[in-house]
């Protein structure tokens, strides 16, 4: 297979959580340019809807809104149920459906702990389990899971402890998940992002400045920063790739 052909998601079938805004839908419309056909997955039937819209009329792909809350399992079943029957089956599932809450750990409400840990850790295992059971029943898939720097590294500028935590556990989720499935034919990855300029990471201008000032590269990231790794994890020219985590910092973490 020529190199860049192994890149290729042509008739692969994908979900996207939060694929409404910020990274996951720069990676939704990344697979969809790629080839896939996009499902987006969001709380929001209205963002969901004019994502949807917006991918297809400008790449041409096939996609579906299926308005879902990653917390409650049978929006999850429902959403692979609408996807198997739409396209056909699941192949990729990318877990980017997260939440952030700032505040003190000594101040934090218990439930708003819950929430992180519910939508982002909660979230990726009903997800992964529920799309995972569609791809060992047909030909195996890759499972791309957004994990965070956070998971490895702290930040002193954003009291984020249960974020940190949820992240982490999504790291540890994926190891062992690629050592159970990996017989199936289904590989399962992290792609880490560092600082990234978000609705959902805003921060003030002096904090910024800070964390630029510490990434070799100089900048913040944008969600389009992403896409590559993500494409790549999905993709054929990943197939030997399991179990891992792909940095996407502007090497933060190598300082």
């Amino acid at each position: 297979m020529p190199a860049l052909d192994a890149f290729s998601l042509d008739g692969k079938r994908a979900i996207v959580t939060g694929g409404s805004r910020g990274i996951g839908r720069a990676i939704a419309e990344g697979f969809a340019e790629a080839g896939a056909a996009v499902a987006i997955a969001n709380r929001s039937a209205d963002a969901c809807e004019q994502a949807a819209t917006e991918i297809e009329a400008a790449t041409d792909a096939r996609t579906l809104a299926v308005p879902t809350d990653v917390t409650d399992e049978a929006d999850v079943e429902h959403l692979v149920e609408r996807v198997t029957d739409a396209f056909g089956g699941v192949d990729l599932l990318v877990n980017n459906a997260g939440i952030a809450v700032p505040s003190p750990a000594e101040e934090k409400p218990v439930e708003e702990w819950r929430e992180t840990m519910e939508t982002n850790l909660t979230g990726v295992f009903l997800c992964a389990k529920h799309a995972g059971r569609a791809m060992i029943e047909g030909d195996g898939g890759s499972i791309v899971n957004v994990s965070s720097i956070t998971a490895a590294v702290a930040d002193p500028d954003v009291p984020h402890v249960d974020y940190h935590a949820s992240k982490g556990g999504v790291e540890a989720f994926t190891r062992q998940l690629a050592t159970e499935w990996g017989r199936h034919g289904v590989r399962v990855n992290n792609l880490a992002p560092g600082m990234v300029e978000t609705e959902m990471s805003a921060s003030d201008d002096a904090t910024d400045e800070k964390r630029r000032d510490r990434i070799p590269l100089g900048d913040l990231s944008r969600p389009s920063d992403l896409v590559g790794g993500a494409v790549f994890l999905a993709s054929d020219a990943a197939g030997y790739v399991t179990g891992a985590t792909l940095l996407v910092d502007g090497g933060y973490t190598a300082t």
